[in-house]
């Protein structure tokens, strides 16, 4: 008899730190391996953020704190949504975690019963069906198509609701494509979510701050006969470059922010007090270093989206958001190159090209993969040089 638990042979461990992790290791044996896998932003913290942190360390607040969040952290949120998304809400609507990932994995664990579905459009982050899967509940994949922007319709939306459904998740900016949903989309998504009253939203917005073209940020939340049904989640690891401090915070209806809170009373207890503190800086202080930042983003963006639509057999949509970027390479696959799926393509390309990128099949969606710029112009280059190189020598 196996000591493994059921429950967790129902998941896999998580593609892109697999990747990520096999990136390190081929570059500690000496290959010069540059990953792609990893969704980290390569700058670091703000110095008024780590000021804080150090001032919180002096200080002595080093103990235990209030186990979903400080008051002081709580407010500093509050007062994001309300100067941000104009949303109003108190700060028992607010819940603070162990970053995100945290946040997303309580929830589903304080709210799902055996059998309860959870509606996730594919391309997908790599965790939520774990998760749903962890907690008892089903995920139910809708694939969008590259023709539909990757991004779920209100008639796909539509179709998947069953009487079972509970939650329905939107990633906007996503990961892995970049996609952004644009207000009228999301409004369109709305009119169906009005009409099935017992179904929940979970937005997760944690890549809010990281877009392009003025795309206009719009959160399903501001559709004012939803906010009762929204869990929003958010978090300070990407905007802010703080991915190490852990941190990530929601606001919604109390009921389920008291459950979260509960859950996470009896598995981690609070977040780090001093990475609480830090935050409090990052939501309260200077916000003008996050647009110069989109704009360096913007500009890896563009490079590589050009390069790799340059490459015959890969094509690239240009997305309005996040970090990503998430090209076809269908064109490649077939009996003259040998590659049967995406999975050969990544495992070649590292293989033969030291350039580590993460399969689509991972995403919920064959024929693609991901790639994070979220790394220096220099290595871009040389990974955008290595692709094309490798794609030609299929040929």
């Amino acid at each position: 008899m196996s000591i493994i638990s059921d429950s967790l042979k129902r998941i896999k461990p998580s593609p892109t730190i697999a990747v990520t992790q096999k990136a390190r290791e081929l570059r500690a044996a000496g290959n010069d391996v540059i990953g792609l896998g990893a969704g980290e932003p390569d700058f670091d913290t703000p110095n008024n953020i780590k000021n804080a942190a150090i001032k919180a360390i002096k200080k002595g607040d080093t103990k235990y704190t209030a186990v979903d969040g400080t008051p002081a952290l709580k407010k500093a949120v509050v007062r994001k949504f309300k100067r941000e998304n104009n949303l109003n809400y108190s700060t028992d609507q607010i819940t603070v975690g162990t970053g995100g990932k945290q946040v997303l994995y309580n929830t589903f664990m304080a709210t799902l019963n055996k059998g309860d579905e959870v509606i996730i459009p594919a391309p997908f982050w790599v965790s939520y069906p774990d998760m749903v899967l962890l907690a008892g509940g089903k995920p139910k994949i809708v694939k969008c198509t590259e023709q539909e922007g990757f991004k779920l319709t209100a008639k796909k939306l539509k179709k998947a609701i069953s009487k079972k459904t509970k939650w329905v998740i939107l990633n906007s900016p996503s990961n892995p494509t970049g996609a952004g949903y644009t207000k009228k989309e999301i409004q369109n998504l709305a009119k169906v979510l009005v009409r099935n009253k017992k179904v929940y939203i979970l937005s997760d917005d944690i890549y809010e701050h990281v877009k392009y073209d003025n795309f206009n940020f719009f959160t399903i939340a501001q559709i004012s006969k939803l906010k009762e049904r929204t869990l929003t989640m958010n978090g300070v690891s990407k905007s802010y470059a703080m991915t190490g401090w852990r941190i990530g915070y929601a606001a919604g209806p109390k009921d389920i922010i008291k459950a979260i809170g509960k859950i996470q009373s009896q598995s981690t207890s609070n977040p780090s007090s001093i990475s609480q503190a830090a935050a409090v800086e990052a939501l309260n202080g200077n916000q003008s270093f996050i647009k110069k930042r989109s704009n360096a983003f913007k500009e890896r963006r563009d490079f590589v989206v050009k390069s790799l639509n340059s490459i015959k057999g890969i094509s690239c949509l240009q997305p309005n958001g996040a970090f990503y970027v998430f090209p076809s390479c269908k064109g490649l696959l077939n009996k003259k190159t040998k590659l049967k799926t995406d999975t050969d393509f990544v495992k070649k390309l590292l293989e033969k090209k030291n350039v580590a990128v993460v399969q689509g099949s991972a995403f919920g969606l064959d024929g693609y993969f991901r790639i994070s710029y979220a790394t220096s112009m220099k290595n871009l280059k040389k990974a955008m040089d290595r692709i094309k190189s490798f794609c030609e020598s299929l040929k």
